[in-house]
């Protein structure tokens, strides 16, 4: 069956390891664009921090932002949205405490009318591993002179935590085994070298997966018709959700041991050659 959905991650996949767009994967994406097949742009990023991105690509481009949160349009509007519970917010603070210096909450607000999409309490972002999204997102962050809890006024689209791999990957095993998991998903993205990973708490049953398959339908397409390309663990739901599934040569080994087809890395052209075979442009 003919691919008429592409479905494409950002940090790892579409971008090399200096954060660059290679010339490669544009014309790609260009080229599969100009033929009629749908583009989108699934991510863990926020749309703020998307849209840059977004804009180095002349083409129509939908955005699944937040892990799954928020399906958007080229101009920040949300066309697809679910949504974190307040209240489980408020518990999933409660019981993390411990981690109070390392969370934030992320809203979706209208750019324009209330800059503020993500609130923190408690960051350091003098460390390495933040101070450059802090640099380029500055803009949209602020800190909360209230405990966090009292912030959610709203539905936030997620919790967000971030710290080295050790504390997050057990931060993971208190979240699965919180009594009210099933009123939550949580989504991991781990960069081993850097000792750095991010989780998200967002929404039960929310992933990049999910919400591509829920786009997709409303788009009339099977899974079949729907093409995805990623590179860590937050992309597992997607990759196993699409009917051609491609994994980057620079992903670990777990996740190229899962069975979906390992191309090159994002410095070699991996999504390019990807593209190249499949559609043989």
């Amino acid at each position: 069956m003919n691919i008429r959905l592409l479905a494409v991650d950002i940090d790892g996949t579409l971008l090399d390891s200096r954060a660059r767009l290679p010339d490669a994967h544009r014309d790609a994406l260009v080229d599969v664009s100009a033929r009629g097949i749908e583009v989108a742009l699934a991510t863990g990023r926020s749309f703020h921090f998307t849209q840059p991105i977004a804009d180095l690509l002349p083409i129509p481009l939908t955005l699944i932002v937040n892990n799954g949160a928020l399906v958007k349009d080229r101009s920040g509007v949300s066309v697809m949205r679910r949504l974190l519970s307040r209240d489980v917010a408020r518990r999933v603070l409660a019981d993390t405490h411990v981690h109070r210096e390392s969370v934030a909450i992320m809203f979706d607000r209208p750019i324009g009318h209330d800059m503020r999409q993500m609130i923190y309490e408690h960051m350091d972002w003098s460390h390495p591993n933040r101070r450059g999204y802090f640099d380029k997102n500055k803009a949209f962050i602020a800190q909360s002179a209230v405990p966090l809890a009292e912030t959610l006024t709203e539905d936030p689209i997620q919790v967000m935590f971030n710290g080295s791999v050790a504390p997050m990957r057990a931060l993971v095993a208190s979240l699965r085994a919180m009594p009210i998991a099933d009123r939550f998903s949580v989504a991991v993205t781990e960069y081993e070298k850097r000792d750095f990973a991010l989780i998200d708490v967002n929404g039960a049953g929310c992933s990049k997966g999910s919400t591509l398959a829920r786009w997709a339908a409303a788009r009339g397409l099977t899974r079949d018709e729907v093409m995805a390309a990623g590179d860590n663990l937050n992309d597992v739901e997607m990759l196993d959700f699409a009917g051609t599934a491609v994994v980057m040569g620079n992903a670990t080994d777990a996740m190229k041991a899962r069975g979906y087809w390992v191309t090159g890395t994002n410095d070699e052209g991996g999504l390019a050659d990807a593209i190249r075979m499949r559609f043989q442009t």
